[in-house]
């Protein structure tokens, strides 16, 4: 049968990126308790595409991802890459892949357990030259946790009480050692006024109120703590890079809390 796509083009335009977006996928990632964990992500896949290419072959990237979906993890994301990039005789090959990850979360008091979800994100990226030579490779592990955060402002000038609100950090990390999302969702609660629960009794709600009380955060001191703690982080070796963002939904005004910063070895 006829290859269009294989066809020439003779508009002289080359696309930076070609491929597949919106892909839903069974698959399974690393956990540091249960050792594997499925789950189901959404994937985008693309290469770059030269001006005398017509199209590329679309299927391929499904075909390629499907051998790698029952363990995806940094070196096999970064291996589906290459594989994407060389079977398409391309110079780029681009992916992101967005999933839910569940943690079991116990109680502070009571120790009733329940399931957090926290939305994560794979992206990574593979370039070098079509002729077999090796390729460079880059790869960041984003992360959202929700927090709660009490006003330092509001505490100080109250005779009683303090607003309180949730908030959502945002990490994006780079790291070409081993590190755990379950580790690094600790740090991110650690820095927060509290971190959130799926099942808190009584006592478990009494302890999160004062202890988030006792331990208020502007966005700001949020974001410079999640910074000291990957600064310091307990891996083989420091990350790379790092950028964190907070954003808090006020609950007595209207607009959101913001702050944000970045760090680069």
């Amino acid at each position: 049968m006829i290859d269009v796509q294989s066809t020439p083009d003779t508009r002289e335009i080359p696309l930076q990126k070609v491929g597949v977006k919106g892909l839903s996928y069974p698959v399974t990632v690393l956990d540091k308790t249960h050792k594997r964990q499925s789950t189901t992500a959404q994937i985008d896949l693309f290469v770059n595409l030269p001006h005398d290419y017509k199209g590329t072959h679309m299927s391929r990237f499904v075909e390629i991802f499907h051998k790698h979906h029952n363990s995806v993890g940094m070196r096999e994301f970064l291996a589906m890459l290459e594989e994407i990039r060389t079977s398409l005789n391309a110079q780029k090959a681009f992916g992101s892949m967005k999933f839910p990850f569940y943690m079991e979360k116990k109680a502070p008091v009571s120790e009733s357990a329940g399931m957090m979800c926290y939305e994560c994100t794979y992206e990574g990226e593979v370039s070098g030259a079509t002729d077999g030579t090796e390729s460079e490779r880059n790869f960041y592990v984003s992360i959202s946790i929700p927090v709660t955060t009490v006003c330092p402002c509001s505490k100080a000038i109250s005779e009683r009480g303090a607003h309180n609100q949730r908030g959502i950090v945002k990490v994006r990390l780079q790291n070409k050692c081993l590190f755990w999302i379950e580790d690094v969702i600790t740090a991110v609660e650690n820095a927060a006024s509290c971190g959130l629960y799926s099942v808190l009794k009584r006592p478990d709600e009494k302890w999160v109120t004062e202890h988030a009380y006792d331990n208020p955060r502007f966005v700001e001191d949020v974001v410079r703590e999640v910074y000291l703690a990957l600064k310091n982080f307990p891996a083989e070796k420091p990350f790379s890079y790092f950028s964190v963002e907070c954003e808090n939904a006020e609950s007595i005004h209207n607009h959101n809390a913001y702050a944000f910063t970045e760090y680069k070895a």
